[in-house]
Formats: C-alpha cells, sequence, structure tokens
C-alpha cells in the first residue's frame, strides 16, 4: 500500500499552479517545486529529470494525485537528512569504555544469526534501509500516478523509465539482504562474512549507491529473471536459461551455474531460480507429471497442483520488481528452514551461491 501525506487546506486554482499556501511561492509549479525540495543529495540527476518530467505530466492530468506525490517528496527529503546526521559507521567511537569502530563492527556483524531482526543492527543501517524503503514507495507512488496517463509515446516511457528505477532500488533492497543472510550461514567462511559486512558498512554509509555501484553481476541476473516467465514444460530449464540470455544476462552468471563440478546443491538453487519455486514444489511437480503421465507442465496446471497462485515476473512487457522480491524470500525462507532442520536441500539461494564466490574472488 502506498503511503500518502495529507495535502494543506487549499485548492487548485489552475492546471499547472498550485496555491501560495502549498508550495514555497506563488505560482511556482508543482515540477520546479518538486525538484527544489528535493535537494541535490537525495536523487541522482537521471532521477531527479526523471520525477520532473513525472510531475509536469501528472500536474497536467491530475492536480489532486500530483498534490499526493508532492507528499512523498517530502518525506523522502524528511529521510533522507534524518540519515545524514548520522555519524559515519566506520568513523571510531566510544560508549560505556568500549571502543567502537570498523573493525568491531565487522566482528559484531559476523556474529549475527538473523534472530535478532534489525534490533542487532546499527541505527544508521536501519535509518539507510529506511530510506531506501521510502525511496521504493516513492517510485511507486509516481509509477501509479503516471501509468493512469495514457499510452502516449512520452508518457508511456516516463512510466517504463520509472519502473526501471522502482526495480534498481528494489534489487539494492535485495542485495543488501543478500549480505545479511550470508553472514547468518554457519556455512560460511569467516573471511567471506567479513567482506560482506564491510560491503555492506559501505552501502549503509552512502545511500547514494545502487546495486549496479556495488554488484553489478546481481543486477544483471536479476534484471534479466524479471523480463522472463517461465514456460514449465518438461521442467528441465533450458527454455528459461536461453531466454536469460536472450535477455542480456551476464555470461559470468551464466558460467557460473553451467561450470563442471557444480554441486547439486547449487544446482538444484539455479533451478529455483528459473522456475520461481523452491525445490520441494518441484520436486512435486515432477511427482504428479509421472503419475498423470503428462511430458510438459503449463504454469496453470502447476498453479492447481501446488494449490497457490504461480506469480508472473513480467506483465504486459513491464516487469513487476515485487514479484521478483517475493521470488527471492519464497526460496530464502526455503534454504533457511532446510538449513534450520537438517532438510535436504540447497541451503542458500541462487544468489547466495553465486554472491560467495564473488566475495571470495575479492
Amino acid at each position: 500500500m502506498l503511503t500518502t501525506t495529507t495535502a494543506p487546506a487549499g485548492s487548485v486554482t489552475g492546471v499547472t499552479t498550485v496555491p501560495p499556501s502549498v508550495l514555497a511561492s506563488p505560482g511556482m509549479t508543482l515540477p520546479a517545486q518538486a525538484v527544489q525540495a528535493l535537494g541535490v543529495s537525495v536523487l541522482d540527476r537521471r532521477e531527479t529529470e526523471l520525477v520532473e518530467q513525472a510531475m509536469a505530466a501528472v500536474v497536467a492530468h491530475s492536480p489532486t494525485d500530483a498534490l499526493v506525490l508532492q507528499g512523498l517528496v517530502g518525506e523522502l527529503k524528511a529521510t533522507s537528512e534524518l540519515l545524514d546526521r548520522q555519524r559515519p559507521l566506520r568513523r571510531p567511537t566510544a560508549l560505556g569504555g568500549e571502543t567502537r569502530d570498523e573493525a568491531t563492527l565487522i566482528d559484531h556483524l559476523c556474529t549475527i544469526d538473523g534472530l535478532s531482526g534489525d534490533l542487532i543492527l546499527p541505527l544508521k543501517a536501519t535509518q539507510s534501509r529506511t530510506y531506501l524503503l521510502t525511496k521504493i514507495n516513492f517510485l511507486r507512488g509516481f509509477v501509479k500516478a503516471t501509468s493512469v496517463l495514457g499510452n502516449a509515446p512520452a508518457t508511456a516511457k516516463i512510466t517504463h523509465d520509472l519502473r526501471e528505477e522502482l526495480a534498481q532500488s528494489i534489487y539494492t533492497l535485495l542485495a543488501e539482504e543478500l549480505f545479511l543472510a550470508l553472514l547468518r550461514k554457519p556455512d560460511v567462511s569467516r573471511r567471506t562474512k567479513q567482506r560482506a559486512a564491510d560491503q555492506l558498512i559501505t552501502v549503509w554509509d552512502d545511500a547514494a549507491l545502487e546495486i549496479d555501484d556495488f554488484a553489478p553481476l546481481l543486477e544483471s541476473a536479476w534484471h534479466a529473471r524479471n523480463r522472463i516467465n517461465s514456460a514449465y514444460g518438461t521442467l528441465l530449464g533450458a527454455t528459461e536459461t536461453f531466454r536469460l540470455v536472450t535477455e542480456d544476462c551476464s555470461p559470468e552468471v551464466l558460467e557460473f551455474f553451467g561450470r563442471e563440478g557444480m554441486s547439486a546443491d547449487e544446482s538444484a538453487a539455479f533451478e529455483e531460480f528459473l522456475f520461481n519455486m523452491t525445490s520441494e514444489e518441484l520436486a512435486t511437480l515432477r511427482r504428479a507429471m509421472q503419475q498423470q503421465h503428462l511430458s510438459a507442465a503449463s504454469p496453470a496446471w502447476a498453479a492447481e497442483v501446488l494449490g497457490r497462485q504461480i506469480e508472473e515476473l513480467e506483465h504486459s512487457h513491464e516487469i513487476d520488481p515485487m514479484a521478483l522480491y517475493r521470488s527471492y524470500q519464497r526460496r530464502q525462507l526455503a534454504a533457511d528452514f532446510r538449513l534450520m532442520s537438517n532438510s535436504p536441500g540447497p541451503r542458500r539461494t541462487a544468489e547466495g551461491y553465486l554472491m560467495v564466490y564473488l566475495l571470495d574472488q575479492q
């Protein structure tokens, strides 16, 4: 659900302007005011230009929607300012006679087990994550407001570009959660955890960093996966793998999951990634195919057998990054359960295996 802010009292008197009670100066357009309110530190240049274009289009179509977006702008700016007041995590400090610095923070992060959630993370870490969630909410609002503006090429491109920015922010959040998942895994080496912790500190200390700045291979994999739907078929994954290639998934990702000597758990995790479901669900479908003497499965049949809706990662040629986020969470929860219950199957997601490999190459 999108967060909204109640607009100040006053009525809109024109198509492209709002009353002085809403904006800082009379007659200033909403697009100009939005960019001025954001400031240069909140969004990068590309995002700022896109927000300005989107606001101009929305205010001409629905001044009421524009006021809601103006509220989201204010919330994002306030969250950014709160984050800016926090001490850099690598700067040494002390509390209760105990020194706290980069080394002690990395050691602390390497001991977390996930059961304490955000309670055990530094305050700046939780505020950084809050800022990212606020930005995601902000972009969702702009996608929603521009998606009803019609099918004119200019407005359609604005909505498409906003979806791309939204996806990148969600991928950044996913990468943070992936690093945190590796830190709580007992089968990940101390050295690898130290590198994951160091990367998290860098991301938490700089809200301007996005996934393409620190994990471009992950972005490539998610970008490609979010543009295909599984056809299921024989459940071998050949079609899905080929489509990853056509969607420009990085060759390094495909080479990692196609290399000789890959473990059974790595192979199973990659299957989960391809089909957007857990190993247990895939085993259920394969048994049902045998029992029903089927040579190929369809999404509708799979949904009926599993008793749940099969999420499509691509809708009418537009991505749905929320569906990819849900896919990752489903697979991560299953991996955590197997680890805790000592059940068979992959102990990490496909992304987790890939990230450990990349961290170990540093």
